[in-house]
């Protein structure tokens, strides 16, 4: 049986890997201030010092970074965009073993003299004198090891990843360009916001409850999860045979999968949605996932408003970007909210006074005949 990883583990390994990290460089560092301390150039010691330390990580760093790259797996039974760990390190390790065999171990004594060389070299930039010599070829190699250890290991853990997350927001802009040519504006936007989470440009929407899967109806050949069976209800609105009526009772229910799956319904087929219910979504919202969903929904119903149910989306959505409890600032809620805001023009408005005095409303619009939507709406 598998053994059960502890909680915190990962929190604890990387702890222990910065402090190993941490620990590594601060010995050598010491180890350079003890020697520049006791130089009579103590500052031109240190600094020296520094500067080669800086260069051998950087120039170990490097090479850490070309044995660690990761290759593009190519296998025709491989996902595409997998990338597999780079065995360059294992090769050469593997053609350096049989060097050694073959050359013998006789050939090493030159390895001193090349060493000495080197210290030799660097020896003034330290001060100058007979203990500067082999100080400075420890410090090269020290460096160059601890660089190389270094850049192999963040290029081999991170880069990976790193690689993946790109390609994958790549394939989601472009399935969202590749939906926005269909006409499908929610779901681009939808995959457009994704992809911009996947780069890690946007913070996701709140945590939706752990029993919002078991409320949501079976989905099948979707992703699992709730964001999977949403799309599906969205992918399959327009061929639904509920009415808008019906979708409006479906939302009224109370529960919150109920309320979520009439909001993918409203996005399938903005002919399905109703304003009101859209607005409590966005105002009074069950979780920051049926907002994000009442965003989507109110975003396909911007070419159908008129100037009245539009002025009251753009109130309600501008209202919920100020509240410090409403759509967080940097969110992919807070994307969309400002993505509709910059679509819905600004409707005239009565003068308080005008109002408080009897005045008419109705001078206040003209422009309820014509769509309150800018023109175009890619």
């Amino acid at each position: 049986m598998a053994k059960a990883r502890r909680p915190g583990g990962g929190s604890t390994l990387r702890t222990a890997q910065w402090g190993a990290t941490g620990v590594l460089a601060g010995t050598g560092l010491t180890g350079l201030l003890l020697f520049a301390l006791g130089r009579d150039e103590t500052w031109q010691a240190l600094g020296g010092g520094l500067v080669v330390a800086g260069a051998s990580t950087v120039l170990g760093g490097g090479l850490g970074f070309l044995f660690g790259v990761p290759r593009v797996r190519g296998g025709s039974d491989e996902p595409q965009g997998s990338y597999a760990p780079n065995t360059n390190l294992e090769q050469v390790s593997d053609w350096l073993t049989k060097v050694l065999l073959g050359v013998g171990l006789t050939q090493l004594g030159s390895l001193g003299t090349r060493l000495h060389d080197l210290g030799a070299a660097l020896a003034p930039v330290l001060g100058g004198g007979d203990a500067a010599v082999p100080f400075a070829a420890a410090l090269v190699l020290y460096f160059l090891v601890l660089g190389f250890l270094a850049g192999w290991l963040v290029t081999r853990l991170a880069l990976p990843r790193a690689l993946n997350d790109a390609d994958r927001a790549l394939d989601l802009f472009l399935a969202g360009q590749d939906r926005d040519r269909h006409g499908d504006k929610v779901g681009a936007d939808d995959l457009r916001v994704r992809a911009m989470q996947q780069l890690g440009l946007l913070g996701g929407s709140a945590e939706h409850p752990a029993a919002l899967a078991g409320q949501l109806p079976p989905a099948s050949g979707s992703p699992a999860g709730p964001e999977g069976v949403v799309a599906e209800v969205r992918s399959t609105a327009r061929r639904s045979a509920l009415t808008a009526d019906q979708v409006r009772d479906l939302f009224a229910d109370g529960s919150e999968g109920r309320r979520i799956q009439a909001l993918a319904l409203m996005q399938g087929d903005p002919s399905l949605a109703d304003l009101d219910s859209v607005l409590d979504a966005i105002t009074q919202p069950r979780s920051g996932f049926e907002q994000y969903h009442a965003l989507l929904a109110a975003r396909g119903l911007l070419s159908r408003l008129p100037a009245a149910g539009a002025q009251r989306l753009r109130d309600a959505v501008a209202t919920q970007l100020v509240d410090p409890r409403g759509i967080p600032y940097g969110s992919d809620r807070a994307w969309l909210a400002e993505k509709i805001l910059s679509r819905l023009q600004v409707t005239a408005f009565v003068p308080a006074q005008s109002a408080a005095a009897g005045s008419p409303a109705a001078p206040a619009a003209p422009a309820a005949s014509t769509p309150s939507t800018a023109d175009g709406d890619s």
